[in-house]
């Protein structure tokens, strides 16, 4: 009986993934208006702050083997959050970069798709690969490209630099390596997956405008990667 009444009043497995979680974009929100409040850094710097912290979500999730439901209701509510956000001062951290974009949206839409498309079969690994490129790929590749970005060129209308390109191909292949390295196997076939998904994801991030590359670059990536290691991982 006391066996029986401990386990009645034990939480839910999805509620403890959902407090980590949400403990994770806590910390990242807070950090965020830390930064936008007290300090001088840039509009795009708190941007990228959310950009990247946020995006690292999808490897707790996938840690914690979160339900598929969890994470395509956090992405649909995010979504509705970041609209509304173009009307009231909901999200002033990421909102702020003066162009624009819907971004942020889209941002939340390709991992709400991901996770719907790779977690009930089982292969979360795919839509971690999608999300982390832009997480980090394009996060970095806009941190570098206004640093140090000595050499610009232009695409549709976008003012892009090399400098800033090839961080994105560089981040893009070292993040689907090591994903591809853990999951199956450290071999020449893993790196080609990730060569070619780098390359992907570098020329979708140049030539999407108004904040389209937040949705092509997850996609393409996460897609572009299943259907390579169908054949070359043997998955």
């Amino acid at each position: 009986m006391v066996q029986t009444r401990i386990a009645d009043f034990a939480l839910p497995a999805s509620l403890f993934q959902a407090g980590w979680v949400g403990l994770w974009l806590l910390g990242v929100g807070v950090a965020t208006e830390t930064v936008r409040r007290y300090t001088t850094a840039s509009p795009e710097i708190t941007r990228k702050i959310v950009h990247i912290g946020a995006g690292n979500a999808i490897v707790l999730a996938w840690w914690l083997d979160t339900p598929t439901w969890m994470g395509v209701t956090a992405a649909i509510v995010f979504s509705a959050v970041a609209l509304l956000s173009y009307r009231l001062p909901i999200l002033p951290g990421i909102n702020s970069v003066g162009r624009p974009s819907l971004g942020t949206c889209f941002y939340a839409v390709s991992i709400g798709v991901l996770t719907a498309l790779f977690w009930p079969i089982q292969h979360p690994e795919f839509a971690v690969i999608g999300v982390l490129n832009m997480t980090w790929g394009d996060g970095l590749a806009a941190l570098v490209g206004q640093a140090h970005g000595r050499h610009p060129y232009r695409v549709l209308g976008s003012s892009k630099s090399w400098e800033g390109s090839f961080t994105m191909l560089m981040v893009s292949f070292t993040v689907c390596l090591i994903v591809l390295g853990v999951t199956y196997s450290w071999s020449l076939a893993s790196l080609m997956v990730a060569a070619i998904v780098a390359l992907t994801a570098t020329a979708l991030e140049t030539l999407s405008i108004l904040g389209l590359d937040n949705l092509t670059v997850p996609l393409g990536s996460g897609l572009l990667a299943y259907g390579l290691a169908q054949g070359w991982l043997a998955i």
